[in-house]
């Protein structure tokens, strides 16, 4: 089992682990069919994960979801045996005969046998065995119903230099109502995914020629994403808050005093000078550079809190294979905030970014808990600092959400390497978790580049250091959004907001003077001035998921009036303009989802 496995089962309550190893046990049936039905076929990895369960393997021919049917009636069939799973440990040598031929295993082995460890393996009944950590539900006849999903590439450990493997991935459920539920709701996640209606409201695009997770936005996205950042914007800058804006990349001492250069020199991007052979990194984040502005002068008590945002873009090399959408890219930028305070203000600055968060998050309707993000104790290395600190500020942490009332869990080993965090996770309209916003109270990165400030005492002190993001990365949260909303935007978040439609040529002047009346008033605006019939402007405008339609007709134009539809189809009928605005700049002002 990796790292982040053994983390993410350790944060599961007891029925999350038995769903956990019921799929990890369907995965080993998958893995003993696919031997059965492939000879020559050669197994790679296959872990559960927290939708299901997927395995690697190397195979020269081609196997598409047309097999489908064929694999899931042998699963079914070994399923049926009621098999038992047996756990045995072994020496690394005994481990290395057994998968004698396997490139892939042996690697594994060979990591083992460097961490002077044995070997556990599984036996499926004297049928099958793998290289496995666990954990497994008795036998074969105690996984649920389940079902193939998909069929993809996938590199050899997720690095792009290793052999493309094939990947099954398939899901289970402890009874088929659950089963069939998630299945609707796959099929729902389609029907919303970001990448096709990003595509189809013409929000942002890829290039080859500029590079792979590199988003450009269009227009139309541009607006989003400003609105999205304008948003947090007019909340922390009621409290005291203070853009900056810091450069791109800095000097490779920065990050190595930071200590993000040890942790993540091969996920950041190296920058080279034609002029100096000093060591540059574009940044993946954004604190380092804040702790300089800083220290730019000297500090005194009376001028804390000092609280810093920046929406500068940050970049991180992750790996192509593991880039989707606006999901995971390799240009982001992040609504951050660093706040450099005394200790006694830390609880007053955090129960403010608690309000301020909990403010963003109700605009967009989002339910959502916390995870405290603590140490993984059997991992000390991991992590910067005192252990002393770190129990102080864990349980500090623990004391302020349960002072604000926040429902959390914990989640040992998500800590980040110099401080514990308190983050949100939002559940959007599918019922899916999202991690966005985070708070983190931290003692090391002020010590490590040695910040201070003259106490009124005349001593001087190092200040501490607050990590905070509302939203996240834009870019993620914009997903989110796309996905939740299924490309609908609330009205205060619509690129467009109103879609004039001209019934005929001779209703385009009136259509004109309308639009510019509703951009005086601040309204996004647009019209749609082709040679259609009005059923396909209509259709079209629904197709974008404008709110509002204002059709235009010969009678509309005599009365002086509009004739409203909105995008849920409803007709309206014929209303003036001034009652329009109204409607629509309070349903804007107010934030509201509905029109």
């Amino acid at each position: 089992m990796s790292e982040v496995q053994d983390k993410k089962l350790n944060s599961l309550s007891k029925k999350e682990q038995q769903l956990w190893a019921m799929r990890h046990s369907a995965e080993h049936v998958l893995t003993q069919t696919m031997l059965k039905l492939y000879p020559g076929l050669k197994m790679a990895m296959g872990p559960a994960t927290e939708d299901g369960f997927y395995f690697d393997f190397d195979y020269e021919g081609k196997i598409s979801e047309d097999s489908f049917a064929k694999i899931e009636a042998e699963m079914k069939n070994i399923i049926k045996k009621d098999l038992p799973f047996k756990k045995k440990i072994i020496s690394v040598s005994e481990a290395k005969k057994l998968f004698e031929g396997n490139e892939y295993k042996q690697e594994w082995l060979d990591e083992i046998e460097e961490r002077k460890e044995k070997a556990t393996v599984y036996w499926t009944a004297d049928e099958f065995v793998d290289l496995c950590a666990g954990p497994h539900v008795s036998s074969t006849g105690d996984i649920g119903p389940f079902k193939l999903l998909s069929v993809a590439g996938a590199y050899w450990r997720g690095d792009e230099k290793n052999k493309m493997l094939t990947r099954i991935y398939g899901t289970v459920f402890p009874t088929q109502k659950e089963l069939d539920k998630y299945l609707s709701m796959l099929e729902e996640a389609r029907r919303r995914d970001h990448r096709k209606i990003g595509k189809e409201l013409d929000l942002f695009t890829f290039s080859d020629l500029v590079g792979p997770g590199l988003p450009l936005y269009t227009p139309k996205g541009g607006m989003l994403r400003l609105l999205v950042n304008e948003h947090v914007e007019s909340i922390q800058s009621k409290q005291g808050y203070h853009q900056v804006w810091t450069p791109q990349f800095a000097k490779a001492e920065l990050f190595k005093t930071s200590g993000h250069y040890d942790k993540y020199k091969e996920g950041m991007f190296k920058v080279v000078s034609n002029h100096t052979d000093e060591e540059f990194f574009l940044k993946p984040m954004n604190c380092p550079q804040h702790t300089q502005i800083y220290a730019s002068k000297p500090r005194s008590y009376r001028e804390l809190p000092l609280r810093i945002t920046d929406f500068a873009m940050l970049y991180r090399d992750e790996k192509p294979g593991e880039l989707s959408g606006l999901a995971r890219t390799r240009a982001f930028s992040q609504d951050d905030c660093h706040v450099f305070c005394r200790e006694d203000q830390v609880d007053d600055e955090i129960d403010t970014m608690l309000q301020m968060i909990k403010e963003v998050m109700s605009v967009y309707g989002f339910k959502y808990r916390y995870r405290l993000s603590t140490r993984d104790p059997k991992k000390p290395k991991d992590y910067i600092g005192d252990p002393k600190t770190w129990k102080k500020v864990e349980e500090w942490a623990e004391k302020i959400m349960e002072r604000n009332k926040i429902e959390h869990f914990d989640a040992p080993g998500e800590a980040a390497f110099y401080a514990p965090k308190m983050d949100l996770l939002a559940t959007d309209s599918l019922g899916r978790e999202w991690q966005l916003s985070t708070i983190q109270i931290d003692y090391f990165m002020p010590e490590r580049f040695k910040l201070k400030y003259v106490d009124k005492d005349g001593k001087e002190k190092r200040p501490v250091m607050l990590h905070r993001a509302i939203i996240g990365s834009p870019e993620r949260f914009l997903m989110v959004l796309i996905e939740h909303y299924a490309g609908a935007f609330p009205v205060w978040l619509s690129p467009v907001q109103a879609k004039i439609l001209p019934i005929t040529d001779r209703n385009l002047k009136y259509a004109k003077t309308i639009a510019e009346e509703l951009m005086a008033e601040d309204i996004r605006v647009e019209i749609d001035e082709r040679n259609e019939t009005l059923p396909a402007k209509i259709r079209n405008a629904q197709l974008e998921k404008v709110p509002y339609m204002l059709v235009l007709g010969d009678k509309e134009e005599k009365n002086k009036k509009v004739s409203l539809r909105l995008r849920t189809e409803k007709d309206l009928g014929a209303i003036s303009l001034k009652t329009f605005i109204e409607r629509v700049k309070k349903t804007i002002e107010e934030k509201s989802l509905k029109l």
